[in-house]
């Protein structure tokens, strides 16, 4: 008997900054998964929240690159029942079709997709996903909270103070300049893809940068900077944990910026697997896996770290969702160490069906 295909529905798009970059990522997995183990759909959620099935996994593979959906695209609108045995369902002609999935692989970039918030819709449908649960994912998203976390457990970090919007107009910028030096980063607390993110170098700078990240978040921190590489590896696993060699982005701006990142083909190089000393690699793969544990992280995290001239390793921030791209560090990092794409993806899904997504601890 030839066993039945999985049914894995791809969640892309979404209502954060990050919707387009989502997409990218969708194409990606979708490309990717073994069609001879998976029956693949696409969940798109719109910029207003609705959640649509298109008819067709072509409509995000025809896309062009880093641009919305156009409208009108064939799909039909999706709905949740909690509390039944098949909680989504295909609204049609007013009538409702129960939609079954097997598994939903959400690569809903940023807000109201790495935060935690879908992440509890899911489980509370009793839906598995491919990722960490709601508390990883919630504190991985909040970079206040994560580097207090990363501080008690003795993993460093860069010096930062958090602010909110209410502190912004008696905020002086020579007590800040004081205290982090100069330049500093001014970010949202919880956003990703270094949008909002802003490099200081005087206080017109700082100005500008604050009225930009309280755009994105009512929270905002207040970073030094970490002069040193940028390194990044990857991490896999729920209770066993693995991790790639390092990978390197070597920038050609003052900061690893969307546009650097998305946009600027000549923003940086990505530099994999990274040139570092073996035991700077042993180091830095070591702190990986006690950020993925000390953060709560389930499935995968890509874990940002700076290495300085004198190879102090400090923790930058751990990504729960991370890009799949074509130019994403992630899936790269894997390829590198030996995982192929394809591979990757089988063994995430395996991950996600391996967690209980009922179990209330570490959800």
């Amino acid at each position: 008997m030839i066993p039945s295909k999985k049914k894995i529905a791809v969640l892309c798009g979404g209502r954060s900054a990050e919707h387009e970059v989502s997409i990218e990522s969708a194409k990606n997995v979708i490309q990717c998964l073994d069609k001879n183990q998976y029956e693949v759909s696409v969940i798109f959620v719109a910029r207003d929240g609705k959640w649509l099935l298109l008819d067709s996994v072509d409509t995000i593979l025809n896309n062009p690159a880093l641009q919305q959906l156009k409208e009108p695209f064939p799909a039909k609108p999706l709905l949740f029942q909690l509390g039944h045995a098949i909680p989504l369902v295909i609204h049609t002609d007013n009538a409702l079709q129960p939609f079954e999935i097997d598994l939903i692989f959400p690569l809903l970039h940023g807000t109201y997709g790495e935060d935690g918030t879908l992440q509890g819709l899911l489980a509370s449908a009793n839906i598995p996903y491919v990722g960490s649960g709601v508390l990883g994912s919630a504190i991985c998203m909040d970079k206040e909270v994560s580097k207090r976390l990363l501080q008690q457990a003795d993993i460093p970090v860069a010096k930062w103070i958090a602010i909110t919007r209410t502190d912004i107009p008696t905020l002086q910028f020579e007590a800040v300049k004081n205290e982090l030096g100069l330049p500093l980063f001014v970010k949202p607390a919880n956003a990703g893809s270094s949008i909002g993110v802003s490099k200081v170098k005087d206080e017109a700078d700082f100005k500008a940068a604050l009225a930009l990240a309280q755009q994105y978040d009512t929270k905002i921190l207040l970073e030094t900077d970490i002069q040193g590489r940028e390194i990044e590896c990857a991490v896999l696993g729920n209770d066993d944990i693995q991790t790639s060699l390092p990978g390197e982005i070597i920038l050609k701006t003052e900061f690893y910026s969307y546009e650097a990142k998305y946009l600027d083909p000549d923003g940086a190089i990505l530099s994999t697997p990274a040139q570092l000393t073996p035991d700077l690699v042993e180091k830095i793969q070591a702190l990986a896996k006690k950020a993925f544990v000390v953060l709560g992280c389930k499935g995968m995290a890509r874990i940002d770290f700076f290495v300085t001239s004198g190879k102090d390793i400090f923790l930058n921030e751990a990504n729960t969702l991370p890009g799949f791209t074509q130019i994403s560090q992630y899936p790269y990092m894997w390829t590198v160490s030996g995982l192929a794409y394809s591979k990757l993806l089988d063994t995430l899904i395996h991950l996600a069906f391996q967690r209980n997504p009922n179990e209330h601890h570490g959800l």
